[in-house]
């Protein structure tokens, strides 16, 4: 079906994935994934990159389910270059949340793709500081850009 905007969309039934493209020709496949309650987890498929917005809490209750849609993201065979996990949404995270993200970046690295965060700020970015593992990872949005 077309939009107005000059956008089609496609939702297949009973599913959450939602096909996008736009006058740009740039195709974005959206799946959001229902968690634990704590956590929306949403997965936006631009061109060759992966961006996982992330909304609510991680913590020990919903970052299994984070770190299943993170494997299953690095398991598929048309694997992204660049993974882009999105923070803004997340006002407090875990160390089990933190755990899953750096075994993400385990599994990313062995694959050469890509894995960034974005959106880290207050009591989240905190938490990668004291731990000292924000050192891993290439962050932006956060006022710091680490590699």
């Amino acid at each position: 079906m077309q939009a107005s905007d000059g956008e089609s969309h496609r939702r297949e039934s009973g599913s959450r994935i939602q096909i996008v493209e736009n006058g740009l020709g740039v195709t974005v496949t959206r799946i959001a994934i229902p968690s634990s309650g704590n956590l929306k987890i949403s997965v936006d498929q631009e061109g060759k990159d992966a961006v996982v917005r992330l909304t609510g809490r991680i913590d020990v209750d919903s970052s299994p389910d984070l770190r299943d849609r993170l494997r299953t993201l690095l398991a598929e065979e048309a694997l992204p270059q660049t993974i882009i996990i999105d923070l803004a949404g997340v006002p407090y995270i875990e160390t089990s949340g933190v755990a899953t993200l750096i075994e993400s970046l385990r599994i990313a690295r062995h694959h050469q793709i890509s894995f960034r965060l974005q959106g880290l700020s207050g009591a989240a970015l905190r938490l990668f500081e004291v731990t000292g593992v924000l050192a891993l990872f290439e962050a932006s949005g956060s006022g710091q850009k680490v590699s």
